[in-house]
């Protein structure tokens, strides 16, 4: 018998209820060293994946290493949309060693993790592969993380994938939290992020929005 399509979300689709968010060593020292992406596209994106997170209520977990004594402080861009919120600062260069960052998760309660940070082939590489070992299902913002060199960072990637890792991007975590236009709760602060973090894409909503009025909706 053929099947009978029907219009619901497919289940590997992230939804703002589904998952955490672990943010990991957006910080200066982590970023000098930098150069599979330059610094400017870095910020703006790891600003857009906090401020979608922040906007869809995702619970997030920001995480630094050495901060006090060696790495400097987060990104002011990844801060700013959790005003208040505690850094948990590790020694460990793999997040998923760290006993505070596990409590925490543990406290959220979510088997779906999305992971962004600095560096890929490093802090990325090591909570990821720890997380699939454990049950979890495990997502990585490709664009939203960074390595000492494009080599680096597509040879991590590539290695997060074949264990089963799910890549996406920025802007592509932004719109399928968001997915529907027609929530219109949530429609102005994704429009709003997306004209702000959104490239030329957000350039597009605000030509559309002055010169025509137009809506997504």
């Amino acid at each position: 018998m053929p099947l009978t399509a029907t219009p619901t979300p497919g289940a590997k689709l992230l939804s703002p209820t589904d998952h955490a968010l672990v943010m990991i060593d957006f910080q200066s020292q982590m970023a000098f060293a930098t150069h599979s992406i330059d610094a400017i596209t870095l910020r703006n994106n790891a600003a857009l994946v906090a401020h979608a997170a922040a906007s869809f209520k995702v619970p997030t977990v920001l995480t630094t290493v050495a901060e006090k004594s060696f790495s400097g402080p987060m990104f002011s861009e990844v801060t700013a949309p959790f005003p208040g919120q505690a850094l948990l600062d590790r020694t460990s260069m793999n997040t998923w060693e760290d006993a505070a960052v596990i409590a925490r998760l543990n406290e959220i309660g979510k088997d779906r993790l999305v992971f962004a940070g600095l560096w890929t082939s490093v802090c990325i590489v090591g909570p990821t592969l720890s997380a699939l070992d454990q049950g979890y299902e495990v997502y990585v913002i490709a664009d939203a993380c960074g390595d000492v060199s494009a080599e680096a960072h597509e040879r991590a990637m590539d290695r997060m994938i074949q264990a089963g890792v799910r890549p996406m991007t920025s802007l592509q975590y932004l719109l399928e939290l968001q997915r529907d236009w027609a929530r219109t709760g949530s429609y102005e602060s994704t429009t709003g992020i997306a004209r702000q973090y959104g490239g030329a894409y957000g350039l597009g909503i605000i030509y559309a929005r002055t010169m025509f009025g137009a809506h997504e909706g």
